[in-house]
């Protein structure tokens, strides 16, 4: 397989993201991102047995000194005392602004140690290495960084840009199938949002992502990143287009929020609330049955919940409201104007949204 390798253009803070396999035996893509020879890996007890010591003995071989963080791994463990684990590590070793940290992980591991760089002395380098699809296709891409609190999900949190995203497909060969699947969620979204052509190139490709077929992930990644990146380009803050990235994400983060933190997969409470934001443009009037069916039908071919849970109605707009689009106290969601045009809107009443939210959830 070919090495693919993008540009996230944001001038002098700009950085490019390798996609293919082997890469984490690649010390020539990751030396010259090391200000000093110094580095702090942070990876979870899942992801470490496979593959921290393999990176780790790779950058001592060639002269870094390298320490080590293990948190426990989970959306739950994605708060406050975690965070504390890597700041506790990072003075342990007496890390300096110029030391870099690695974040080797899923999503949670990317958010939390991107995090810590941004806060740690005021900012310190860090380099992203997602071993998830989730994570390879759209957290470790254009410098969200946070924690969760009880309340809301991400709600605390930076924007931090690392200094290089490191997507070896190879790591997704251990990745447990309910992963892969909650993967695809945020592949899928960027075909709704902005891209139909490629909504049915995963339409097509669906049964051969599933059975891993290296040369189709890999050209999921490339695709899911360059649109990411496009529009991370143009709105690295989020004050306008990159908004759109949120497709189902408001009524998604309510299911983690209302569940518990981890009960659902992020990609799967990404498909329900997607197809809960397909019942509402429906209800709006803005797209027909046809457009909610297929919505609807390419997550159930991904194996995704098209349902979410019945946390009751007014349990799931009060987890709502906190989420971070609400202005001047209004609820403003990503919905459809078509398969592939999403905007961003406040035009949906609290009994609209609380309609499509009772046609989408399952009491199972």
């Amino acid at each position: 397989m070919t090495q693919q390798t993008l540009q996230v253009a944001l001038g002098d803070r700009s950085y490019p993201i390798h996609i293919g396999s082997g890469l984490l035996q690649r010390a020539d893509l990751i030396l010259p991102h090391l200000g000093r020879k110094k580095a702090v890996i942070v990876s979870n007890e899942t992801v470490a047995p496979l593959y921290l010591e393999p990176l780790a003995a790779l950058l001592r071989a060639n002269g870094v000194a390298v320490s080590q963080v293990v948190l426990p791994d989970g959306e739950e463990f994605k708060d406050w005392p975690t965070l504390n684990r890597i700041f506790d590590a990072l003075l342990e070793s007496r890390a300096e602004r110029s030391t870099t940290l690695i974040a080797l992980g899923g999503g949670v591991i990317g958010d939390t140690t991107g995090f810590a760089a941004a806060c740690y002395q005021r900012g310190m380098p860090f380099i992203q290495v997602p071993t998830t699809l989730l994570s390879q296709v759209d957290s470790s891409v254009g410098g969200k960084t946070a924690i969760n609190h009880p309340l809301g999900k991400n709600m605390i949190g930076a924007f931090y840009q690392p200094k290089l995203v490191l997507a070896d497909i190879d790591t997704l060969d251990t990745l447990p199938e309910r992963e892969l699947k909650a993967g695809l969620a945020e592949v899928i979204k960027y075909g709704l949002i902005r891209d139909p052509q490629f909504l049915g190139w995963i339409e097509s490709s669906l049964p051969g992502l599933l059975a891993r077929d290296k040369v189709l992930l890999a050209e999921a990644v490339y695709r899911s990143c360059a649109h990411k990146a496009e529009v991370v380009a143009r709105d690295e803050r989020e004050t306008g287009e990159r908004a759109l990235l949120n497709l189902g994400h408001t009524f998604g983060h309510a299911i983690e929020t209302g569940l518990g933190y981890g009960v659902w997969l992020h990609g799967e409470a990404v498909a329900a609330g997607t197809v809960m934001a397909a019942e509402l443009s429906a209800r709006l009037g803005w797209i027909g049955p046809a457009e909610v069916a297929r919505v609807e039908s390419v997550f159930r071919l991904a194996g995704l919940p098209v349902s979410g849970p019945d946390l009751g109605v007014e349990h799931y707009l009060e987890l709502m409201r906190h989420d971070k689009k609400v202005e001047a106290g209004k609820l403003r969601l990503v919905l459809f104007r078509g398969i592939g045009d999403a905007v961003v809107s406040d035009a949906a009443s609290d009994e609209q949204i609380a309609a499509a939210i009772a046609a989408r959830v399952s009491a199972a």
